[in-house]
């Protein structure tokens, strides 16, 4: 095995093994937590599966573990596919006929589902049918299946994509998950410190939460290329460590990446600060449109460093301060 594929490997035994398996391990969300406690108690109460739930917001917020955590709450088994996994009709029906009484399934990404796909799911959220048919023309026939009951869970960083009968039959709720605060990822750095066995420093922790981008995911990535710099250091955790490993990784005070100060510095030189569309930016960037909407955006339009306006988007007077770059007056005028 590749070096590259053993740390992908084990990377993502890790990102498991910090996932929390309780709701006093989960930080954050804590609206969230409430209403779904209540719904999970309320299910159990009448001895019924809870009912489907979709979660939204940008990656990395932890929707994945909110859906491992109701799995957990409630003993059930979980399947785990995604939108883009389904290719057809048939995929999804395997997955709904080999399901047992009260299993979650849970669908990442469903917003990519096919539309066609998509409406086989209407009637099993429903009333817990799985309408196929058999054969093409004429002859063609429909065959009712019974579901055992099910919950669905689904996740989507894009719930504006989803069709409108689709979120409606949702009867658990939608639910979106918001950035978190400093205090909140320095708890889950602590907590992961502690699983993954590193002596880390308080100021270490929180260089890594000024620069995790409010989110969980960036926050445990962080962490553990500062520890794997410590590792071959024979050292401790320390803030210096922290600095140098970001150094390495080019994310700067903010968390910026090279690619988030290249997006800005395109738009600034390249457009005059803006506004550029999306599909322009894109090909000036030569970096898929949805990259740019999903990865890029949502943090940098929570610093407040670009905005979506109806001609395009605009790096604002705060990126450009950010930058050491003076904004021009006539693009002043223009976001006033």
């Amino acid at each position: 095995m590749s070096s590259e594929k053993q740390n992908f490997k084990e990377d993502s035994f890790l990102d498991q093994t910090l996932r929390p398996e309780r709701w006093d391990d989960y930080v954050g969300q804590q609206k969230i937590k409430e209403n779904l406690k209540i719904l999970l108690r309320a299910a159990k109460e009448r001895n019924h599966p809870p009912e489907h739930l979709l979660f939204y917001g940008p990656a990395g917020l932890g929707k994945t573990t909110l859906a491992h955590l109701i799995a957990h709450e409630t003993g059930s088994q979980m399947r785990a596919t995604s939108g883009p996994a389904i290719e057809k009709v048939g995929d999804l029906a395997s997955i709904l006929t080999n399901m047992s009484a009260n299993e979650i399934l849970f669908i990442d990404e469903i917003h990519r589902l096919n539309r066609n796909i998509e409406e086989i799911l209407y009637p099993a959220m429903e009333s817990g049918k799985l309408d196929i048919i058999i054969g093409k023309g004429p002859s063609a026939r429909t065959v009712e299946l019974e579901l055992p009951p099910f919950t669905l869970i689904a996740a989507t960083t894009r719930v504006a994509s989803l069709s409108s009968p689709l979120r409606s039959r949702f009867s658990g709720g939608v639910f979106r998950l918001d950035f978190y605060n400093d205090d909140e990822i320095k708890q889950i750095l602590e907590r992961s410190a502690k699983i993954l066995g590193i002596n880390a420093s308080e100021k270490a922790l929180r260089e890594i939460s000024k620069r995790s981008r409010y989110t969980p995911r960036t926050a445990n990535y962080l962490l553990k290329r500062a520890r794997d710099l410590a590792q071959i250091k024979r050292r401790d955790l320390d803030e210096d460590g922290v600095l140098e490993t970001f150094s390495l990784l080019g994310v700067d005070e903010l968390g910026l990446l090279p690619s988030d100060i290249k997006l800005l510095e395109t738009i600034i030189h390249k457009f005059s600060g803006g506004p550029v569309g999306l599909n322009t930016l894109s090909a000036a960037l030569s970096e898929e449109e949805a990259t740019i909407e999903e990865v890029h955006e949502p943090y940098l339009i929570q610093l407040g460093f670009l905005e979506r306006t109806p001609r395009g988007r605009v790096a604002t007077e705060r990126a450009h301060n950010h930058l050491g770059i003076k904004m021009p007056e006539n693009l002043q005028n223009k976001l006033i």
